[in-house]
């Protein structure tokens, strides 16, 4: 359809975004997905986003929110995206992203809107009252924020199939109503990469809206606040470091965790710590983390001291997310009958 694809890549464009929503990403963040997304550039044409407007469905405190645009595009770097390989940008340096949304919102059912999952969670916890209509709309934007890319496959977890099933449906749909405009996205599902677990909440997903961040592993965090952290991992009253989840979830997390991060099997491990206390085997864990994270920690916060820098990769970021965005727009205005700007 449009855009064209980067001469290097020979499996299509991928799109993906993440949220600048706290000052650090966490390391189920990366052990989850954006390992993969450093994989996937070698193949792809890869397009990588901080979704800034996403992150506006909970209310913004101005100066952090700039802040954590800006570290997180730093992090991004320091973890292994080459902003020479991928497009990367921020959503809302590209305006095209509200415009295809606002078509494609006068395309989609009310009663398709609302039950999105994530809207129906999140309007039931905190009440009508309290919910904005961003949260409403919200996946109608991420399917824009697809759309406008032409992209081929979308890396997405097996949660967000509904996602990616929407998008699909209203690509569709516009493209029997006026014509094909939009290229139908694939969910690229990535590999079963190591799911990790809150550290005091052990059978429940790490992630960054927990009520506690004591169980969060911080990739910017300092070394001895990870190791108190890890130290404090809860566990079960047993001695046995074996792989349990039914009975074991918190040590079950920490071999998931060694193994993802040492290159080791969670078998090896098992043996490794055969006979040792959950101490031992804790500090361990801890070592290996703070040891892994250190690189990162150090080039993030060489480039989080040249905004320079990060302003360059920004604007070279959305002056190629631009290039493809504008034509998919000038598509789709001219297929609904949109009069262009002189």
């Amino acid at each position: 359809m449009n855009g064209k694809i980067n001469p290097m890549a020979t499996k299509g464009r991928v799109l993906s975004g993440i949220q600048p929503t706290h000052e650090s990403f966490h390391l189920g963040n990366y052990l989850g997905a954006l390992r993969q997304w450093v994989d996937l550039q070698r193949d792809f044409d890869a397009f990588y986003c901080v979704v800034d407007l996403h992150a506006l469905t909970v209310e913004p405190e101005p100066e952090a929110l700039r802040k954590r645009t800006l570290i997180s595009i730093a992090q991004l770097i320091a973890l292994g995206i080459d902003p020479d390989k991928s497009t990367l940008f921020v959503q809302s340096h590209v305006p095209a992203h509200n415009q295809v949304a606002w078509v494609l919102e006068c395309l989609t059912g009310f009663g398709e809107a609302s039950r999105m999952t994530q809207f129906k969670d999140k309007s039931q916890k905190s009440g009508a009252d309290r919910t904005v209509v961003g949260l409403f709309t919200y996946p109608i934007l991420q399917a824009a924020d697809i759309l406008i890319y032409q992209a081929n496959q979308v890396p997405v977890g097996e949660d967000q199939r509904q996602h990616i099933e929407l998008t699909r449906d209203l690509a569709q749909r516009f493209n029997s109503k006026f014509g094909p405009t939009f290229t139908l996205p694939e969910g690229y599902i990535l590999k079963a990469g190591a799911k990790i677990n809150d550290l005091q909440e052990p059978t429940t997903k790490m992630s960054k809206s927990a009520a506690s961040q004591s169980g969060v592993i911080e990739i910017m965090d300092k070394p001895e606040v990870n190791l108190k952290k890890i130290k404090s991992a809860v566990t079960d009253t047993g001695k046995e470091v074996i792989f349990d989840e039914a009975n074991k979830p918190g040590i079950s997390n920490l071999l998931t965790i060694y193994s993802a991060i040492s290159g080791t099997s969670v078998a090896q491990a098992e043996t490794e710590f055969s006979g040792k206390g959950y101490g031992d085997f804790k500090n361990a864990v801890a070592e290996v983390v703070i040891e892994f994270l250190k690189p990162i920690q150090s080039k993030a916060q060489e480039l989080i001291n040249d905004p320079i820098y990060l302003t360059e990769v920004m604007q070279k970021g959305a002056e190629k997310a631009n290039a493809v965005a504008e034509k998919t727009l000038k598509d789709v205005y001219n297929a609904i009958g949109i009069v262009p700007r002189a």
